[in-house]
């Protein structure tokens, strides 16, 4: 949020009607980002070339500096002295752990498979996506939904550690190992260690310490309550703008395969849409069953929804090229991912009202109502 305390927006079960103009009429905003993209894209042939050139690593430039704008005013939100606390919650851990690294990429290969058998391609870089567990946008779903900007730092962290240790090995697993014991083509995946951590230590290490030492600045200097009503609320707006901002870069790179190949992304879509939805409302509901506050149930959510579209890209470009297919299924899946997870922060708030009715009250300790 850019305008509202962090206490007082999660008192209020009308959170919405608080937001300011940016935060309330965000899917609007996006809309004019791809709308905006693509336009740049026809309007500027060599853009698209001009923007691929720039790079860290296989990563456009541009993207780059848009996610850092993203990710460090909402780090710069988290307090880093309940981020242990948060970390000893072993039902958030442990669930997180299952959903991201065992049921989301599970999920993601078998949607592959039912819709984009046809399509060898797509379907592997679907994979891909599936295997790339978020690490930056969550952020900003989650903060947007008032969910537990702490816990979110931790399981983003987990997810890091999980991602540069797991990705290989399950790239091996669910692209060559897996479908040769079920009888299906089968997919070479080459990709080091060090270019997972490259990516992770850019677009997640950069922007947490910057955050982390924004706030010990801050606080150390100013005081907590300056920091926190003073500070946080002018550098708020920096993330939606830097989200717009990668939209806007997004659909310039890739709006002309967008709009050339319409039926080709649909197809990709499909399959996409299906995840969010069944990762988002499932993992919201074993929250829920588990017993946990709404802020932990949606950042719990959130992260086991969202999928790191960095790293997907780098990989899907770096190991099969720019123009490959499995490299369009990569820059479809943010491409669905925003409008999708900005519907799902409108469900969150409508879930929050209906699941927990005690929550504006207490926002801290509130437990589930089951009645």
């Amino acid at each position: 949020m850019t305008t509202v305390d962090s206490h007082t927006e999660r008192r209020d079960p009308d959170v919405m009607q608080r937001l300011s103009m940016l935060d309330r009429y965000l899917p609007i905003w996006i809309g004019v980002a791809m709308f905006t993209g693509i336009l740049l894209g026809r309007l500027i042939p060599d853009l698209n070339d001009w923007l691929d050139k720039v790079k860290i690593g296989t990563v456009s430039l541009p993207i780059a500096v848009g996610l850092l704008a993203m990710m460090y005013p909402v780090l710069a939100k988290v307090r880093y002295a309940r981020v242990g606390t948060v970390a000893t919650d072993r039902r958030l851990m442990a669930s997180s752990l299952a959903l991201n690294w065992i049921i989301g990429p599970a999920l993601m290969f078998a949607l592959a498979w039912i819709f984009l058998s046809d399509l060898p391609e797509y379907r592997t870089g679907l994979i891909i996506v599936g295997l790339a567990r978020c690490i930056a946008m969550v952020l900003i779903w989650n903060d947007l939904a008032c969910g537990d900007r702490e816990a979110a730092a931790v399981l983003v962290a987990l997810n890091s550690v999980f991602q540069i240790l797991a990705y290989a090995v399950l790239g091996y697993f669910y692209l060559e190992l897996l479908p040769g014991w079920l009888g299906f083509e089968s997919t070479a995946l080459g990709v080091s260690m060090w270019d997972i951590a490259r990516i992770v230590l850019v677009f997640l290490g950069i922007p947490l310490l910057a955050g982390y030492l924004t706030r010990q600045w801050g606080e150390r200097s100013r005081g907590v309550e300056w920091y926190e009503s003073e500070f946080l609320p002018r550098i708020g707006p920096v993330a939606l703008y830097g989200l717009l901002f990668t939209i806007v870069v997004l659909f310039a790179l890739q709006g002309d395969k967008i709009t050339n190949q319409p039926l080709d992304v649909a197809r990709i879509a499909l399959p996409l849409l299906t995840y969010f939805a069944i990762m988002w409302m499932g993992s919201f509901f074993l929250g829920y069953r588990l017993g946990l506050p709404y802020e932990k149930s949606t950042t719990l959510a959130f992260t086991a929804a969202g999928n790191n579209f960095e790293l997907a890209i780098a990989v899907a470009i770096g190991v099969f090229g720019v123009s490959s297919g499995q490299a369009l299924a990569g820059v479809v899946g943010p491409l669905i991912e925003v409008p999708a997870l900005v519907g799902l922060v409108y469900v969150a708030l409508a879930a929050r009202r209906r699941f927990y009715p005690d929550d504006a009250s207490n926002p801290d300790t509130a437990e589930p109502s089951r009645a």
